[in-house]
């Protein structure tokens, strides 16, 4: 594999370079004095943003935008053998790294990287930790998988020893990383094009944990089931937490405000019950920040600051983000796609103020859709009204014979109303003559599917 020279900058160029994650990662290696150029499919704010720095970015992945004095080629998952750029690489002898190789070469630059790994939460607990780590002004550099309005985006290139990753099982990304500190905050069924079953996920992150140093640390969410076989014959520090006093940190007496947002108890290894205050809003959040503040403590950061820095700490785009209020309805987007995270989303809503809760959702990939069909429909049936967009292709294409209207059905059957409209605009109409003054608008899922909020905001 080829091995990056942080002391011996080259010219690197990124087949996607849009993406949140590798857009990110592009920057970081600007700031290094990398030459950095790249491709997308189209213009958008993260390639603008690069533009501005002086990268050069090409729009459409052409054979001609590979050139002899490019050093290497880094590339995401989604991007095929016959690419035309990876083609041209190829024939160029031009060595390639995926996005992933690369994230694990450049967390041996620093001493101490820290990566959160989950099916759920983890860019919301990453940027938690952000948020910490920033209030206590240690200079991280970060690398968040959603925009985090504090640093303007989804990086910060920081000066330190510390750096803060997200850390995707997808592909089995993760594996190619080196960190320090793991987290752990839950392991569920997804991504099932490409991992077999659960097993074959709770063995990826089995692998993921003893990719940790003697030296190191793993905080896992010890709700888990059977935890223990994830952590046994692990040379590292292991701390849990979870909801049992047998954990290692364990939240209790958790209460809610107006707004749905959380307070609670946190009984801790050295004996201390401290209390947490959220501006973010949910039951999941609360193991999300007692994940954030056992790590916290592991780094010595003095307990007054994580309380101010989380009851501070207002999330990142696409969680439960408040986008702003049209003739008396609260409009809300969230990233939800996968049953779970939804029912999180949905539940929180109902400690919100609220008349009716519409969920507008975007199923996302047929794959998905079709693994947790019924799953999907038990989850949005925690809403009053549900209407469906089509499904959000991303890298797929249609040939599992599933559709919007199939998850319609499933959730009927349940006795539950629900509303099908192939375009935005005809959902945005519906919903602009049946949203009443006092209702909870959530859009929800991983595509495009904010817009119809934007939308509905803007007339």
């Amino acid at each position: 594999m080829y091995q990056i020279n942080f002391s011996n900058p080259i010219h690197i160029y990124f087949i996607g370079i849009g993406g949140i994650s590798m857009s990110g990662l592009a920057e970081i290696l600007l700031s290094e004095g990398f030459r950095i150029s790249g491709s997308d499919r189209t213009p958008s704010s993260l390639t603008d943003a690069l533009t501005e720095q002086g990268v050069a970015v090409h729009y459409g992945q052409k054979e001609e935008n590979i050139t002899s004095d490019i050093d290497l080629i880094v590339y995401t998952s989604a991007i095929r053998p016959d690419n035309p750029e990876m083609t041209a690489a190829a024939r160029l002898h031009i060595p390639t790294l995926t996005r992933a190789q690369l994230l694990g070469q450049m967390m041996k630059n620093y001493k101490v990287p820290i990566a959160i790994s989950g099916t759920h939460g983890k860019t919301t607990t990453t940027s938690m930790i952000s948020e910490i780590l920033l209030e206590h002004k240690v200079d991280p550099t970060l690398s968040i998988g959603g925009i985090y309005k504090p640093i303007g985006g989804n990086i910060r290139v920081g000066s330190s020893e510390y750096f803060v990753t997200e850390a995707c099982e997808y592909t089995n990304s993760f594996l190619s990383f080196f960190p320090k500190i793991g987290i752990i905050l839950n392991i569920e069924e997804d991504h099932l094009d490409f991992f077999k079953d659960l097993q074959d996920i709770r063995n990826s992150f089995s692998k993921f944990a003893k990719l940790l140093p003697e030296d190191g640390t793993l905080i896992i969410n010890g709700d888990i089931d059977h935890y223990e076989e994830i952590t046994q014959g692990l040379d590292c520090r292991v701390i849990t937490y979870g909801s049992s006093p047998d954990h290692d940190y364990h939240p209790t007496d958790i209460t809610y405000d107006a707004s749905g947002c959380p307070s609670f108890h946190l009984m801790r290894p050295n004996g201390k019950d401290d209390v947490f205050s959220l501006h973010v809003p949910g039951q999941h959040n609360v193991y999300n920040a007692v994940a954030a503040i056992a790590l916290t403590d592991l780094l010595g950061i003095p307990v007054q600051t994580t309380a101010g820095a989380l009851l501070s700490y207002t999330g990142t785009d696409r969680r439960f983000e408040y986008k702003g209020t049209v003739n008396g309805v609260t409009v809300i987007d969230d990233y939800a796609h996968h049953p779970t995270e939804i029912t999180a989303t949905l539940q929180a809503a109902l400690n919100y103020p609220h008349k009716t809760i519409w969920c507008v959702f975007q199923p996302h990939t047929y794959t998905r859709t079709k693994d947790f069909l019924s799953d999907f429909a038990k989850a949005l049936s925690l809403a009053d009204e549900i209407v469906l967009a089509d499904i959000y292709a991303a890298r797929e294409k249609d040939t599992l014979g599933i559709s919007s209207r199939t998850l319609q059905a499933e959730i009927e059957k349940l006795g539950h109303r629900c509303y099908y409209f192939p375009t935005f605009s005809e959902i945005e109409t519906f919903l602009s003559e049946n949203c009443t003054k006092g209702d909870l608008l959530i859009t929800m899922g991983a595509g495009d599917i904010v817009k119809v909020g934007d939308d509905l905001l803007q007339k």
